[in-house]
């Protein structure tokens, strides 16, 4: 099967239950997949048998539906948001129109043209600003679904309707038209889609950002040395470009020429500029500060780092978490329910409790009736959890913390166990000597000269350690001779003419040199999990160096406060027990698995998610990929160009164990700002439909005219995409 995926930008959605229609339809199409839509960034993605149907089909299906698709192309929110302010300035024009004739003073000759006049402005506006609403309920009533715009225009089509054959007297009331009613509604729904289109443009800030920081430009080095300026979008994989200091560096690359300092805190976070000379890598979008450097393009437009960053928080936003498949299902039972609410309100007004309105009967049932329509479209309810998604995942960018499923962030607020790798996780992954122990024979610095000079032609990462610490304290050494590497014992070569050992206890014992007066000390470092490396010196013993992998520098703080968000800390290492006990211990760790293998450590989680737990997986995203997929949140820890590689749904680009804890508070407080939208929305129309109904008119003398039950839907949307937007106020204390 060749199964392929197509990502495409949707127009002429008009809330959530659009978007669901959409979904709905397309999975009956043959050979699709998978199919999610997004109302929020006005997106869809599509899996699909390219051996069944194919992209042009998808996109002809999209339009028979009602819709368009189009090829993705990340967009700036402000251009909806301005298409949103036109037709809301032509519909406020008219709203203002209309009030100026119901109030205004006129000539007692222009009373009988008065309503005439109302209604050519009442059908400009509908056929105008209105418009939208009733092509988008039909596509809906098309597509056997009911979305808020079938509310919406029933309730302005009610009113336009009805008052167009009272002013043609077909009621006997021609003065009880109300074409005011059609024409403010769709001014006050108008403020709630401009505002929340302007809202929206503000959800989607972190990723216009990282849009804007592609480079346009490039300066394209022909064979002969020439420069060319060029689009940035027409560099092929192999051409070699010039990046001068100041300048944004196009594509992902090596540098084959040149020595700078550049500035990829863009990627990593890290704020410190990072030299890069010949042979090294770079990413686009990150800026060159000092010297010239000649790229050699590797990667170019979607293979880019940045490209499949953005790429990931745009499939984040796409995903569905499982609080948001329930209001969706809400959602799409709740617009007939409130069409059959509406239905018996007006039978309610019109049959029985006519004599408590004090009005004609027919008339106030019908204004009832519309602003229960009106007031109970369940777009809040739809928008409550992609807007708090949308937003989390934005402000888990803009602290390097990147969420490549949306889920993710729900299923983290929920997590009992947090398993950590150990090499390259809890520890650095790199190996510093934290003991030495010299014999009678030599001092402490002799110690550690003698085993870097026979280390230094070794790549061996313990041997690369001691040269390292050698260097740091500035010591100098001559050459070996006849250096030779005994795989699994160490290194033998001769110095200053004199044999020369390095390695294990075995080394020595089988050239016959004792270590005698070291096995207490031995014994110590041995119990405490540490590597050793004996050094022998002319057939004598001359000390031992103790060393091990450096822990993290926050990994004890990360331990304790997940302690106290009351998640469980457990570390799975392929290392000896020893080296897993001192490890968990230094870090604060009571729970360990020692000795165990990439596969094992898949099952472990397993067994831990068979007792009901949820659990978090945080590795290097390499040798743990079984396990960081089998866990419910596997978090991949990594920086620079492996950021897109990582296996994990979060993938936390600095490399700080800190962040986990970070993920975990902004994944909380994501799902507590969809259940406050939830509830919000859902309180909303609880409160707000048996006010709209009359309810409370008998007893209080409480009702809503139908255009003000509009404002108040309209400022139900903007509420809960206002208090998703709140999010952007997240603090981090992490100390």
């Amino acid at each position: 099967m060749a199964e392929q995926t197509i990502k495409f930008d949707v127009l002429g959605m008009h809330c959530v239950n659009c978007a669901m229609a959409i979904e709905r339809r397309l999975k009956d199409l043959r050979g699709v997949k998978s199919v999610r839509v997004n109302f929020s960034r006005a997106t869809g993605i599509v899996t699909y048998d390219a051996n069944i149907t194919n992209k042009t089909q998808i996109t002809r299906y999209v339009k028979e539906i009602g819709y368009t698709a189009k090829e993705r192309v990340r967009l700036d929110q402000t251009s909806q948001a301005s298409i949103q302010m036109g037709w809301l300035i032509l519909s406020i024009v008219a709203s203002v129109a209309m009030m100026a004739l119901m109030y205004a003073p006129v000539p007692a000759s222009m009373h009988n043209y008065m309503p005439y006049i109302m209604m050519i402005i009442a059908t400009l506006t509908v056929l105008g600003p209105g418009m939208d609403f009733f092509v988008s309920a039909y596509k809906s009533i098309r597509n056997l679904f009911a979305n808020m715009d079938v509310l919406v225009s029933m309730g302005v089509l009610s009113a336009y309707i009805y008052s167009t054959f009272a002013v043609f007297g077909a009621f006997g009331m021609a003065g009880h038209a109300f074409f005011e009613t059609a024409v403010m509604l769709i001014t006050f729904i108008r403020i709630g889609k401009y505002l929340e289109e302007r809202v929206k443009g503000r959800a989607s800030h972190t990723l216009q950002k990282l849009v804007k920081l592609q480079a346009d430009k490039a300066r394209l080095l022909s064979t002969e040395g020439k420069e060319t300026e060029v689009s940035a979008s027409s560099l092929r994989a192999g051409d070699i470009v010039a990046v001068r200091a100041g300048e944004i560096i196009p594509v992902d690359g090596e540098v084959m020429e040149g020595v700078s300092s550049v500035d990829e805190s863009m990627v990593t976070g890290e704020s410190v500029p990072i030299v890069k000379q010949k042979g090294d890598s770079v990413i686009g979008a990150t800026i060159n500060k000092t010297g010239v450097l000649m790229v050699k393009t590797t990667k170019v437009g979607e293979e880019t780092v940045l490209s499949q960053i953005i790429t990931m928080v745009e499939d984040a936003q796409m995903d569905k978490a499982s609080i948001q498949r329930f209001a969706d299902r809400v959602s799409n039972i709740f617009v007939p329910i409130v069409v059959g609410l509406s239905i018996a309100t007006f039978f309610c007004w019109y049959f029985v409790f006519y004599d408590s309105a004090g009005q004609q009967s027919f008339l106030w049932a019908l204004k009832m009736a519309i602003a229960v329509l009106v007031i109970a479209c369940p777009c809040a309810m739809g928008l409550a959890t992609p807007m708090a998604i949308m937003v989390g995942s934005g402000v888990g960018l803009d602290h390097s913390i990147l969420i490549k499923r949306a889920s993710a962030l729900e299923e983290i607020a929920r997590l009992n166990v947090m398993v950590f790798d150990k090499t390259g996780t809890i520890t650095e992954g790199r190996f510093v000597i934290t003991d030495i122990a010299p014999s009678n024979m030599v001092i402490e610095s002799e110690l550690i000269i003698l085993a870097a000079a026979g280390c230094a032609f070794s790549n061996h990462p313990l041997s690369q350690s001691v040269v390292d610490e050698a260097r740091e304290r500035g010591f100098a050494w001559d050459a070996v001779q006849d250096f030779h590497e005994e795989t699994g014992r160490g290194i033998i070569c001769r110095y200053k003419e004199k044999v020369l050992l390095i390695g294990n206890e075995g080394l020595l014992t089988s050239r016959g040199v004792k270590s005698d007066g070291l096995q207490d000390k031995v014994e110590e470092l041995e119990a405490q999990g540490k590597s050793l490396m004996y050094v022998a010196y002319d057939g004598r013993c001359a000390g031992v160096l103790g060393l091990m992998d450096k822990i993290k520098q926050n990994a004890q703080d990360v331990v304790i406060q997940l302690k106290q968000m009351n998640i469980r800390a457990i570390m799975i290492t392929g290392d000896s027990e020893l080296v897993a006990k001192t490890v968990a211990s230094e870090v604060g760790i009571e729970e360990y698995r020692a000795k165990v293998l990439p596969a094992e450590k898949m099952e472990t989680i397993k067994n831990f998610q068979g007792k009901g737990l949820k659990v978090g997986m945080l590795g290097d995203g390499i040798n743990d990929a079984p396990a960081l997929a089998q866990a419910d949140v596997g978090i991949a820890i990594g920086a620079g160009t492996d950021v897109a590689k990582e296996t994990g749904d979060i993938v936390l680009i600095k490399n700080d164990m800190m962040d986990v804890v970070r993920a975990i508070r902004l994944g909380r407080r994501t799902l507590s700002k969809i259940r406050q939208n939830l509830f919000w929305a859902f309180f909303y129309n609880i409160i707000g439909i048996p006010i709209a109904a009359g309810v409370m008119y008998p007893v209080f003398g409480i009702s809503l005219k139908p255009e003000y039950a509009g404002l108040a839907m309209a400022f139900s949307s903007v509420s809960v995409v206002t208090n998703s937007l709140l999010l952007k106020r997240i603090t981090f204390h992490t100390h």
